[in-house]
């Protein structure tokens, strides 16, 4: 389990709206958040290029020491806000950096852009 937002009770329908908010006030259209087959994904298209950013989402969550936790329910739903937070905040990082002129569009997600094929640069 990451560590990052690990105490976080926002659901991840209001962080998958914040998202979609965050890269439309950047100027991004088509924004979509999806789960699917185990991942979750944001698209999305900027100045002309497709995006697809993807995070594996948790199927099984242990304790620390490798234990299946009491409410494993409660584990999963946990460890999958923590994603979503986390894809908030990578993402509004990489678009702060393009705005601040830190990085340009293709610099801070070369590897997200997707191609005429439906994979990414990265893939």
């Amino acid at each position: 389990m990451i560590k990052y937002a690990s105490g976080t009770l926002v659901s991840t329908t209001r962080s998958k709206e914040e998202i979609e908010r965050t890269l439309k006030r950047f100027g991004a259209s088509d924004v979509l958040c999806v789960e699917w087959r185990g991942k979750g994904a944001v698209l999305f298209e900027f100045n002309g290029k497709r995006v697809r950013i993807t995070a594996d989402l948790p199927t099984i969550v242990t304790t620390p020491k490798g234990r299946r936790p009491r409410h494993p329910e409660l584990a999963l739903e946990t460890a999958g806000r923590q994603i979503w937070r986390a894809l908030l905040v990578t993402i509004k990082g990489q678009m702060t950096s393009i705005e601040a002129g830190i990085k340009t569009f293709e610099a801070a997600f070369i590897g997200d852009i997707l191609l005429s094929n439906g994979q990414t640069v990265a893939e």
